[in-house]
């Protein structure tokens, strides 16, 4: 296509000079602009997409940590990323991101992996659990033997495979290419056949020139170069307009024969914040008491699902309290004291580790959870009192889809 472009507007600016200089009275300047200014236009369009394309990338990899604490003879020393290498160990704090992908070998911590996933909801690790780059440990003291460093590790792979994307062209690109292979010689050869015959009827090279740059200037495929650039820039653009992002121009021209969509439920379909739509407690126990007992334990809490009941006894214009003897286990729950009285929040299997008789919550938890919500159980005192907050996913449409 390109040496068509060429061929075109150099003919018809060659030409255009000639006649300048002859009796000739045809000139083609402006057809050598206008072929120019569209090509340039639709490399003006292709070169956009890719600088925005190129703004996603770079956010990517700010997403990783700058600095990390290796840890060497039991002593932390700060250091680049740059500086880590495999084996390594690396101590994480709460708050800070994981510098490289490793495996836990001491402590346990919640990790925010939203960033790899889009799930919003904290992934309980424990030692022999990998992390990964550029997550969050939100909280717990973790010790990480770094398995990737640089270029090997999650993150940088994503980024990899997204610079890739970005660089291919779509398959109606590859098409063209292919037909130019062809199509470019044929009209040469009939530029070359217009030439000749027109010289040999009329005698004049200047009668002869004018039908063969007109069968370059015509036969140039511009708007190929135009068209496709453009239609991949405006469906991008419209589709993160909506929050929908296409990876490259392949995926946005073989979405034309979608017939089943599988989506993935938070962050998708759904907010990615969890909100509270049971209570249940002991008919002995107000259940506006229960909610701020719970609620002043969580609040301590930075736990997604404890933030979801907090929010929930706000909207209830409830007064909570000051929580003492908090006490957070990593993939179990919670516990702690408020208005002397001492609850336990958390799985059944966290209760039953406490010594807790779970008899009365276990149906209802069961229940809660055929539903898709994601259910818990409390006990106040050592006493099975209420269950489940039933936290699930509200997605866009309202449904309980968890």
């Amino acid at each position: 296509m390109d040496s068509l472009v060429s061929l075109g507007t150099l003919s018809a600016l060659g030409f255009s000079i000639w006649a300048l200089f002859t009796s000739e009275p045809h000139i083609y300047f402006e057809t050598g602009v206008v072929i120019t200014a569209l090509i340039l236009l639709g490399k003006y369009f292709e070169a956009k997409s890719t600088g925005q394309a190129s703004a996603a990338i770079m956010k990517l990899m700010e997403l990783g940590a700058k600095k990390a604490r290796r840890l060497k003879d039991g002593v932390e020393q700060e250091v680049a990323v740059t500086e880590l290498k495999v084996g390594d160990m690396v101590v994480v704090r709460p708050g800070e991101k994981v510098p490289s992908d490793g495996i836990i070998v001491q402590g346990n911590a919640a990790m925010d992996e939203a960033m790899l996933t889009g799930e919003s909801i904290l992934v309980d690790k424990k030692v022999g659990d990998r992390v990964y780059g550029a997550t969050l440990n939100t909280n717990g003291l973790i010790q990480v033997l770094l398995e990737r460093v640089g270029e090997g590790t999650l993150l940088a792979q994503i980024v990899k495979l997204v610079t890739e994307a970005q660089s291919k062209k779509a398959p109606i690109q590859k098409l063209v290419d292919r037909l130019s292979g062809i199509f470019v010689p044929v009209v040469l050869g009939c530029a070359l056949l217009a030439l000749v015959g027109w010289y040999i009827t009329s005698g004049s090279i200047a009668q002869a020139i004018i039908p063969a740059v007109a069968v370059l200037v015509i036969a140039c495929p511009c708007a190929l170069g135009l068209a496709t650039p453009t239609a991949i820039m405006v469906g991008t653009g419209v589709g993160a307009k909506q929050g929908i992002l296409v990876k490259n121009g392949e995926a946005l021209e073989r979405a034309k024969k979608i017939d089943v969509v599988v989506f993935d439920k938070t962050g998708t379909l759904t907010q990615g914040r969890p909100e509270v739509r049971y209570v249940w407690s002991v008919p002995d126990i107000k259940e506006t008491d229960f909610l701020t007992w719970v609620a002043s334990v969580e609040q301590a809490s930075e736990h997604p699902l404890a933030q979801a009941v907090v929010r929930y006894a706000l909207g209830q214009q409830l007064i909570l309290t000051s929580v003492n003897e908090f006490v957070a286990v990593a993939g179990g729950g919670v516990t702690g004291s408020v208005a002397k009285k001492s609850l336990a929040i958390g799985t059944l299997a966290f209760l039953q580790q406490l010594g807790v008789a779970t008899d009365l919550l276990t149906p209802l938890v069961e229940a809660r959870q055929a539903k898709g919500e994601t259910a818990f159980g409390v006990t106040v005192d050592g006493q099975a009192a209420g269950k489940n907050f039933g936290r699930c996913y509200k997605t866009r449409s309202q449904s309980r889809r968890s």
